[in-house]
């Protein structure tokens, strides 16, 4: 049997995590009867079905999200192998790629980008962007040799650097009776609308935050949920709700009409770690994450223009 073409896989993943064929085909830059017949194409040629659609809906298969979450590691395995035939094409010896969770404070990555090992003086570092749960699965596929994420489970499969523990931060309008307060905890929160950052961005702190509340007997007035901190803003604003964000996405939105306070819950801590393979056993790799995490523990955050993210 033929192997799928690049093409049809990437049409399959987009599918797959939009799960509207109009935004899927937005996102590959083709048209909806294009994309339909990508994935019609992908299916006779696997003879499987991958997604169950009609004109409204479209959900995956058993198969179908075995398939695709294969199909991601096929693809990057793809892109990267371009990526490192450019990169010894322009004078890179070796080439690490690393993930970054897009809610990790930028001081991090710079700092990762400004490692050097006396014994790679060609290294080439590639970033790129993910979820943390994705990054995980990456790095413990192969796909990445390294990432930096937020809370994510443990697992045998990763060894997990801790870098930094920071509170969750609450984002809510200045007007607000609670606004006033330095710090905050859950039992503040109850019977507020709250705001929460969707599921698949980060299930294990979704889970946390649920079953925070859950064992303190909070229960908010309704529940929304936001995939950017903009988002976030603007239901702040409008629903006069109390929305949950990282230190970094609650720097995005700090102004005049929104009050930022930290979230004072034990179990709601947040903990950037670098993760590596556990079983890893190349140098560059290892020397890398030795480097990282001597440098990476020691750095502070920087000065916000002498603004508190508490004022």
């Amino acid at each position: 049997m033929a192997l799928p073409e690049i093409r049809l896989l990437q049409a399959a993943i987009a599918l797959a995590e939009e799960l509207n064929f109009s935004r899927a085909a937005a996102r590959l830059r083709i048209d909806q009867s294009t994309l339909s017949k990508r994935i019609a194409e992908l299916e006779s040629q696997i003879d499987m079905r991958l997604f169950v659609r009609d004109h409204q809906t479209v959900e995956l298969t058993e198969a179908g999200r075995h398939f695709v979450e294969d199909a991601r590691s096929a693809v990057l395995y793809a892109e990267r192998a371009v990526a490192d035939a450019r990169a010894a094409l322009h004078g890179a010896d070796e080439v690490l790629h690393i993930g970054r969770s897009a809610f990790a404070d930028p001081y991090l990555v710079t700092a990762i980008q400004s490692i050097q090992l006396p014994l790679f003086p060609c290294l080439k570092v590639r970033l790129s962007s993910n979820f943390s749960h994705e990054l995980a699965r990456m790095v413990a596929a192969g796909t990445l040799d390294m990432a930096l994420v937020i809370s994510i489970p443990d697992t045998q499969l990763l060894s997990l650097l801790s870098i930094a523990e920071e509170p969750g931060y609450i984002a809510l309008p200045k007007s607000n009776a609670i606004a006033g307060r330095a710090e905050l905890n859950l039992e503040d929160l109850h019977a507020y609308e709250w705001i929460l950052p969707e599921r698949h961005i980060n299930p294990y702190i979704f889970d946390m935050i649920q079953t925070a509340a859950s064992t303190k007997k909070i229960v908010p007035s309704d529940t929304h949920t936001f995939t950017t901190a903009e988002e976030a803003s603007a239901l702040v604003l409008a629903r006069k709700g109390a929305a949950f964000l990282t230190r970094e996405a609650a720097w995005r939105i700090s102004c005049d009409e929104i009050a930022i306070r930290p979230l004072v819950e034990e179990n709601l801590k947040l903990v950037t770690g670098l993760a590596t393979r556990a079983d890893e056993k190349n140098r560059l790799t290892r020397d890398f994450a030795r480097a990282a995490g001597r440098k990476l523990v020691k750095v502070q955050h920087p000065p916000r223009h002498g603004k508190s993210l508490a004022c």
